[in-house]
């Protein structure tokens, strides 16, 4: 769990010290003030780019030097990152004051993310369901993250050499796809090891109050034995005319299905579809306290008012019974009458207030 938390010049917060004392951390204020931004500094304790996926100059506060940090300790280790004014667009991480790469951040710490701008995921782009997916995945496979960069270095390399294939050094060429496709199946197998995994977890939970969802991986060509790299060589001259590669798992895609009624996600209601969401983040933290033997971090942005009382308290009590740290927000401090143990936090135009209890 987080011990401290402190914000420097990040979003509309000059400076802001958050001391949990219990496992729910509850962010309540106007819309605007800054709650969705401490949420956001937690999750920047993750490799990627945060729950809302903006380049890092667009975190540091406006009017101030340019920069921004956030630290954090967890189990007596001091996680930092930020970005320095002189170089807005390059992330720095220290870990116990050493630095690090933004990947080794998920040594230290899981943290697992749901926003408004998520109700649509199932409606969205591939993209977006895939990214989804990896940060699930790399809750349990923390090398995910690195295979993942690597894997994309070598394809850009790849499709940049392809776009002149008369010249291009194929000897260069099959270094690249052995390259993509050492790494491509580790990603692969890692997605498919967690899909495994939340299936199985799944399949004894009951079908209310959280719809049940079956999860499945798209898009993973059937190829039988043939290595990706073998197939990536084959395959240069299509993937040349089409200027982009057109194999591999960075084509996969998140289906997931409601079984009681056995109707795609994308063809369920609103409602149906943020429940099948929280069905597949609570069990996905059910499998992450038994695998790492810690549950992750849990950051609710407003999920407590698009439910009803009777789901609100269910939603509570499974929290509650995970043991982990969840950090939500909302607009209204009566959403959470139901938790009496919590650290209570106003936020007002970037200031953080212990609420009264």
């Amino acid at each position: 769990m987080i011990g401290r938390l402190t914000l420097s010049d990040f979003r509309n917060h000059a400076d802001a010290l958050i001391l949990p004392d219990h496992a729910f951390i509850l962010l309540t204020g106007d819309n605007g003030a800054g709650k969705t931004n401490i949420l956001e500094a937690v999750s920047m304790l993750a490799p990627g780019r945060g729950l809302r996926g903006v380049p890092l100059s667009a975190m540091a506060r406006q009017g101030g030097p340019g920069g921004f940090g956030v630290a954090a300790e967890v189990d007596g280790v001091v996680l930092g990152t930020g970005v320095a004014p002189a170089s807005p667009d390059r992330r720095q991480v220290r870990i116990g004051g050493v630095a690090s790469s933004a990947n080794a951040l998920a040594d230290h710490l899981s943290i697992v993310w749901l926003t408004p701008a998520m109700d649509r995921l199932f409606l969205d782009s591939p993209g977006g369901r895939r990214r989804f997916l990896d940060r699930l995945t790399l809750a349990l496979h923390p090398g995910h993250a690195a295979h993942s960069a690597r894997y994309d270095a070598a394809m850009r390399a790849r499709n940049r050499l392809l776009s002149d294939l008369r010249r291009a050094d194929p000897a260069w060429l099959s270094a690249l796809e052995a390259q993509m496709g050492e790494h491509g199946a580790a990603l692969a197998d890692a997605r498919a090891d967690l899909v495994a995994r939340l299936n199985d977890a799944l399949a004894d939970q009951p079908d209310e109050p959280f719809a049940r969802p079956l999860i499945a991986v798209d898009g993973v060509e059937a190829t039988g034995d043939e290595p990706l790299a073998a197939r990536l060589g084959r395959e240069r001259r299509r993937d040349a005319a089409a200027g982009r590669t057109l194999s591999g798992p960075h084509r996969h895609d998140l289906s997931v299905t409601h079984i009681a009624k056995g109707q795609a996600a994308a063809l369920c209601s609103t409602g149906e579809q943020k429940a099948l969401l929280l069905s597949i983040l609570l069990a996905h933290a059910a499998l992450v306290a038994a695998d790492r033997g810690q549950p992750p971090v849990l950051l609710l942005d407003e999920v407590a008012a698009h439910l009803d009382p009777s789901r609100r308290s269910a939603l509570f009590q499974r929290l509650r019974d995970s043991g982990g740290q969840v950090w939500m927000t909302g607009t209204e401090s009566s959403l959470f009458n139901d938790l009496d143990d919590a650290t209570r936090l106003t936020v007002t135009a970037g200031h953080v207030f212990r609420s009264a209890t």
